[in-house]
């Protein structure tokens, strides 16, 4: 009862109200929301219209609040280091990372600074949010209880994950104050499975092999559930642009408009550097040795909020900066300074302009700002153009260094020179082929035979070293194809193949044939085999093979990962090539009292297991056997499934349940004078369970039926749910 009452002081504890407006303010907000109206189609897709730009911002924000504020703010208090300002003394490390590239006075600068049309659409952001405060009194923010413009540029590009989250928590901690006990090494339970592939798919196909002779785009964002929002933002400026935005953001981050469309897949580009530094003491100062001088480390002050039961508390730090960068830990007596893209203003910039790119001259004018640090690009537009942008930040850096591991700060050959121009990057435009594709793997395939060459670049473009199944399974299905359609990208998004089962069966199926029949293992798994040997190696809800191989493939894999780093092979490559046939067999074997322990039978159907659910609105989902959920066909990326669901079961489950993968998935086809499109996103628009677009796009998602998009107003003529200003 204690820890009841102490959970429900510490919630109420956590809610704050919004800050009042002023009269002039408001009168503002009024103004703005009279010349803004936003059209739900009867998916609860939001079609803003504005008069100018920033009054477009200014409804698609209100908008997106209206959907899921919660996952708004919560994107602001991770951007801004205020987390544990809402979470408590867990996240103080978290915010302090934040802190140590954010810092509210230069963003203010910055803000300041900005050209006169970018500061107009910061406004126009915070007015969206705060005059949604002002008119929803029953919204409780959590910390954030009034929006500056500024703070629109805490949180300028839209990937998930960014760059600063590569800094170590516990390194962090260790250096900065804490000796805190490192986190235990997982256990060769967890360790030993290869982590679920992040990223996404964007394949781009050109009118010279589509039936229409129309460029087409697939957007497929491999992410989080429920991480981004779907909407449309329009203005008499000519701003028209549809897609995914990253809740809290005011642009489009994988969408199109009339005239081209882009999507971002996760990079594997070194473009994050540390930097050993060579620090010494004197005077009460700490200098850091560059070359033949001795240069003082900048030096900060640092104070993080904390929530604790009985009030608001906080830790203060001093933290140091070299010319490379913050320091963020030590390592062989030196302090580590980590160097990475910080640059915001022309990141936000360029997150929103080119979604007002017309062609593709625009669209690389803006690529010249080279603040897409984390992401490749694939294009398509209506002049029947497609391309690939490989990371757009490239630091040039001295190619006899290894880049992969920490330099040495005070060697000034280290320094970076600039970034590397698009030309100097891996890039293709209108490849022979006809088509080409990103899914998070390296550029070396992305259009067949004619992909850019490895040797061409330095070894820093691109960490990947081998290609990756999914990167199999795309060249599979775009190669001698001249007859895409809409459905038939679609087709191939939904592609059923398992490429990872089709080079790791074999040899399962060949250790049992050259098992001896006096083996009791050899009968314990001939009913397995058969299913497996007959096997196409295509997921679907109704296929056991699917269930087998799996839970297999999880099992053999932990099994063969110690021998495997003993010979140095990954482990897929060692159960292919050389594991012992009694560790494949084991492994089928325990997959199939797994199966029969959790479900009653071993040949249990795939959909039985995988499953979709959506029970409440929280940003960690809760799950539950008991509750209603869908069964989908797809699988792990991991497996090379192009349309990617990674699930697994949790703590008081046996069935499985997916958190990530397909988000959002739109195919695009961009005609001289039109565009049309279909599209679906995990779960639904609304973050309110109470909402009937919570999860009416649930069943859609799990079968990869995508709707049509309401891009014209004619589209839109008899799908109008409610069409209202911000406010009413």
């Amino acid at each position: 009862m204690k820890k009841l009452a102490f959970a429900f002081l510490f919630a109420t504890a956590s809610l704050a109200t919004a800050q009042k407006p002023t009269s002039t303010e408001l009168a503002r907000f009024q103004r703005r929301a009279q010349s803004v109206t936003i059209t739900r189609d009867d998916w609860g897709i939001p079609h803003i219209k504005g008069k100018t730009d920033a009054d477009a911002v200014f409804g698609m924000i209100y908008a997106q609040a209206e959907d899921d504020f919660n996952r708004v703010e919560n994107n602001y208090l991770l951007s801004m280091g205020r987390l544990a300002e809402a979470e408590g003394e867990q996240e103080i490390w978290r915010d302090l990372r934040m802190k140590m590239f954010i810092a509210p006075d230069s963003m203010k600068a910055m803000y300041a600074r900005s050209p006169g049309w970018l500061k107009q659409l910061m406004d126009g952001w915070a007015d969206g949010l705060n005059y949604y405060l002002y008119t929803h009194p029953q919204v409780k923010p959590r910390v954030i209880t009034h929006f500056e413009p500024w703070m629109a540029l805490t949180f300028s590009e839209g990937s998930i994950g960014g760059d600063i989250e590569r800094v170590n928590l516990e390194q962090l901690a260790a250096f900065y104050g804490d000796r805190v006990e490192p986190t235990p090494p997982a256990t060769s339970a967890t360790s030993d499975i290869p982590r679920e592939p992040g990223g996404s798919n964007g394949v781009a196909i050109a009118p010279s092999i589509t039936v229409n002779h129309r460029a087409l785009l697939l957007i497929n964002p491999h992410t989080s559930f429920f991480f981004r929002a779907e909407l449309q933002m329009q203005s008499d400026e000519g701003l028209d642009a549809y897609g995914a935005v990253t809740w809290g953001q005011f642009f489009i981050y994988q969408g199109f408009n009339p005239r081209i469309g882009w999507m971002h897949t996760s990079s594997g580009v070194d473009n994050i550097d540390e930097y050993l530094e060579t620090v010494t003491r004197k005077g009460g100062r700490y200098y850091y040795r560059h070359g033949s001088q001795e240069l003082p480390l900048a030096v900060r002050h640092v104070t993080v909020p904390y929530r604790t039961a009985s009030g608001m508390k906080s830790r203060d730090f001093t933290i140091y900066r070299s010319q490379h960068g913050p320091i963020v830990r030590s390592a062989s007596g030196k302090w580590v300074a980590i160097h990475l893209m910080e640059n915001p203003l022309d990141a936000l910039n360029q997150s929103y302009s080119r979604t007002k790119a017309r062609d593709y001259a625009s669209f690389v004018r803006i690529m010249q700002l080279h603040t897409n640090s984390s992401n490749n690009t694939i294009y398509a537009d209506a002049d029947g153009h497609i391309a690939y942008f490989h990371s757009n930040f490239i630091p040039k850096r001295d190619t006899s260094f290894d880049w992969t591991k920490p330099v040495d700060g005070s060697n000034p050959a280290t320094d970076w020179h600039g970034v590397l121009s698009l030309e100097q990057t891996p890039h293709l435009l209108d490849p022979p082929n006809g088509w080409l594709y990103n899914s998070n793997n390296w550029p070396w395939s992305a259009a067949g035979a004619y992909s850019p060459d490895m040797k061409d670049f330095p070894k820093y473009v691109e960490t990947s070293t081998e290609e990756s199944p999914r990167g199999f399974h795309a060249q599979r299905v775009l190669s001698n194809k001249r007859d895409f359609s809409v459905q038939k990208l679609i087709d191939a998004a939904y592609d059923s193949y398992l490429p990872a089962f089709a080079k790791l069966i074999p040899p399962l199926i060949a250790a049992y044939d050259s098992t001896p029949a006096t083996d009791p293992l050899k009968a314990r798994v001939a009913d397995q085999i058969t299913a497996l040997r007959n096997w196409d190696y295509r997921w679907g809800v109704s296929s056991v093979p699917t269930s087998v191989a799996v839970y297999w493939g999880e099992d053999v894999l932990r099994r063969a990962a110690p021998d495997a780093r003993r010979v140095g092979l990954p482990p897929d490559d060692y159960v292919a090539n050389g594991a012992p046939r009694s560790m494949l067999l084991q492994s089928l074997a325990a997959a199939a009292d797994k199966l029969t322990a959790d479900f009653g039978k071993w040949n249990t159907p795939w959909g039985d297991i995988n499953r979709f659910q959506r029970l409440t609105g929280d940003i960690v989902q809760p799950f539950n056997d008991a509750g209603p959920s869908i069964p989908v066909g797809f699988a792990s990326s991991r497996w090379g499934s192009l349309a990617s669901f990674g699930a697994r079961p949790y703590p008081d489950t046996k069935k499985w349940y997916g958190t990530s993968g397909n988000s959002f998935v739109a195919v695009i086809e961009f005609g001289k004078d039109s565009v049309r499109a279909r599209a679906v996103s995990a779960g639904g628009e609304s973050g309110d369970p109470k909402s009937p677009h919570f999860n009416d796009q649930a069943q859609r998602y799990a079968t990869g039926n995508l709707r049509e998009v309401y891009f014209y107003p004619n589209q839109l003529a008899g799908h109008t749910e409610k069409t209202y200003h911000p406010g009413q």
